[in-house]
């Protein structure tokens, strides 16, 4: 990290609830803040059941349910919820679910300038971002605009009680991520330091107990607790080599999105120790392991995710081509990026072959 004594933070104006069953008496509350009279809720078919609760909590509040959120917002997706919204006079919308409906409400948001409120039922953090996303033509764009970040967010352990385990773990993954990239950031600050660490050490132990124990009120809400902090970091910081890695392999290769972070994590940390000592000592000290890299991996593979981007469908064909892409964009690294060293880290990780350790750098 650099030196804390230069440093900014922007603090984002983002009202937060969280409690059991706040989905359903929290959001009614939070759309009145807001004054809304008109609001679509927005949400993919695997959590509709749910949302559909949300929308009865609301009443006539309610203009409609738009259950066609897709992973990784394609175009096409987003412009019919645009219409949807505009074609239902929604003076707001509520987005239900994990990233997938959260990121087609920021659509809407978007283009609309409609007022968003999430209600998160996986540990995404996109609801705690000013970050959007959409994927045309294969190809996934990413933007940051102060639009989409949700006015207010409510988070309601129970929603996630019914979240399968083995998306339960890769999406604490992805949580763990985004402070992990956050810690290298050229704009992190000590404040976002410690938020970092701390959502590092409380995901990884929940995520380990709600494995065991997938009702457990306790584990899902400590889970819940991490992607907060997890979530905000991301918010706060520029994303890095692991995440326009993931957006390529998701947006190109239609890589599922969780399941891509928590396969490439300890490939791209490992990649960037040389570069980011503090950052690699301060996953290790939340993972409490001396090595970070390869607890990370250990982590999700014994609660059994994947470990290779061969198990989740890419081709060996496609290594060249993702790490091309990825190679060619400009962004923030703490490492410089190279074709050729991209190419590696996706080789190892494409094999799941064990990530470098920090003393072999």
């Amino acid at each position: 990290m650099k030196d804390v004594l230069d440093f900014s933070y922007e603090a984002r104006p983002v009202r937060v609830v969280f409690r059991p069953g706040a989905a359903v008496s929290a959001t009614p509350d939070e759309v009145g803040r807001l004054g809304l009279r008109r609001v679509l809720v927005v949400c993919g078919t695997r959590g509709a059941d749910t949302a559909r609760a949300v929308a009865d909590a609301l009443g006539p509040v309610c203009v409609g349910v738009h259950d066609r959120a897709r992973m990784h917002v394609p175009v096409e997706v987003a412009d019919v919820a645009v219409q949807a919204a505009r074609a239902a006079g929604a003076d707001g919308c509520v987005a239900v679910g994990g990233g997938s409906s959260i990121g087609l409400g920021k659509a809407i948001a978007l283009r609309t300038g409609l007022p968003l409120i999430a209600v998160p039922s996986t540990y995404s953090g996109s609801e705690m971002t000013p970050v959007w996303g959409l994927t045309e033509h294969g190809v996934k764009r990413t933007g940051r605009d102060p639009r989409v970040l949700p006015r207010s967010v409510v988070y309601d352990p129970e929603l996630t009680l019914s979240l399968p385990v083995p998306l339960s773990v890769t999406s604490g993954v992805n949580a763990i991520a985004h402070a992990v990239e956050a810690l290298y950031a050229p704009d992190t600050s000590p404040l976002i330091a410690l938020m970092a660490e701390e959502g590092v050490r409380a995901m990884a132990r929940a995520i380990p107990e709600l494995a065991g124990e997938p009702t457990s009120p306790g584990a899902r809400g400590r889970a819940l607790y991490g992607a907060w902090l997890c979530g905000s970091c991301l918010g706060a910081t520029t994303m890095g080599l692991h995440h326009k890695l993931c957006h390529v392999l998701g947006g190109t290769f239609g890589l599922p999105h969780a399941e891509t972070h928590t396969v490439v994590l300890p490939y791209a940390l490992a990649h960037n120790a040389p570069a980011a000592p503090d950052a690699v000592a301060a996953v290790a000290r939340a993972l409490d392991a001396s090595d970070a890299p390869t607890a990370l991996r250990e982590l999700a593979g014994r609660l059994g995710a994947p470990r290779s981007l061969a198990e989740l469908g890419l081709g060996e064909a496609d290594l060249a081509t993702a790490a091309a892409q990825t190679a060619g964009e400009a962004y923030a690294n703490p490492r410089p990026i190279t074709a050729d060293g991209v190419l590696a880290l996706l080789r190892a990780a494409y094999e799941g072959a064990p990530p470098p350790t920090a003393a072999a750098h």
